[in-house]
């Protein structure tokens, strides 16, 4: 009988003893389930606030348009008869595109930069400037500090390129019939420097020089885009030759379109 109760109880401590292993082995398995599912979880948070700054990095757009208000100016009437071989390449009279309003009553040639953007950005393609009918097309353009600028000649007569800068080194080099392209770049911004051709004193333009990608120039429509800002907020400066200069603060929101107009009188 004493022999039998001891292995009665020998075998109900060994089945304790495997109970036991099996709910540490069951404990154990659990908590290693819950930590896997913590870490998935964490992972997908990780994930979801990683995709939410990227979403904040998106760049946004300023865009607009240019109005003027008011009676446009009478514009002058070039006289080209000193060179006759440009007097020969219009069938018209040419006007002087400083104080040009569009037929709807808004701008071209207007200038539209952000003076200041944080970060590095690389120096955007060359830009042409062209001598066609002994005129600058275009009449006002923006560069990159770096950027390069090629200066073309249609004309069948010689001009005079001359960069009048204050900030930069002043610029003047002389562009014979079929000579090949002239290439400068500018070190430091700078608005706006004006563009002369000392043998044809009729011929002007504007260049203005700035330390980030972020201008343009109104055309036809007065409308224009700055596209790729990254958000933040911004001073958005608007110059023309005839009407003066505006400023506005501008708010630019990851992927979103930030609306300022201007109106000149």
């Amino acid at each position: 009988m004493g022999t039998m109760g001891e292995r009665t109880i020998s075998r109900s401590g060994g089945d304790m003893n495997r109970n036991r292993k099996t709910t540490n082995v069951l404990a154990a398995l659990g908590a290693a389930a819950l930590a896997l599912g913590l870490t998935a979880g964490m992972a997908q948070v990780v994930q979801a606030k990683g995709a939410r700054r990227a979403a904040d990095q998106d760049p946004g757009v300023i865009s607009g348009i240019v109005y003027f208000k008011g009676t446009p100016p009478k514009r002058a009437t070039l006289d080209m008869s000193a060179d006759p071989v440009c007097a020969g390449e219009h069938s018209a009279p040419v006007l002087a595109p400083d104080g040009a309003v569009n037929p709807s009553n808004t701008l071209p040639n207007v200038f539209l930069y952000i003076e200041s953007v944080p970060g590095h950005f690389p120096t955007p393609p060359p830009a042409t400037l062209t001598q066609a009918g002994c005129m600058y097309e275009p009449h006002v353009l923006g560069l990159m500090v770096g950027q390069e600028l090629f200066i073309v000649s249609k004309d069948p007569t010689t001009h005079n390129v001359h960069f009048m800068s204050k900030i930069n080194r002043a610029w003047n080099e002389t562009q014979e019939p079929g000579a090949p392209p002239l290439m400068h770049r500018f070190t430091r911004p700078e608005i706006m420097i004006p563009i002369h051709c000392n043998k044809h004193p009729w011929m002007s333009a504007y260049l203005g020089v700035v330390s980030n990608p972020f201008f343009t120039v109104t055309g036809d429509e007065g409308t224009y885009a700055i596209k790729g800002l990254p958000p933040g907020e911004y001073t958005l400066h608007a110059w023309t030759a005839t009407f003066g200069t505006q400023e506005q603060k501008v708010t630019v929101r990851a992927g979103e379109t930030a609306s300022a107009n201007f109106t000149f009188k």
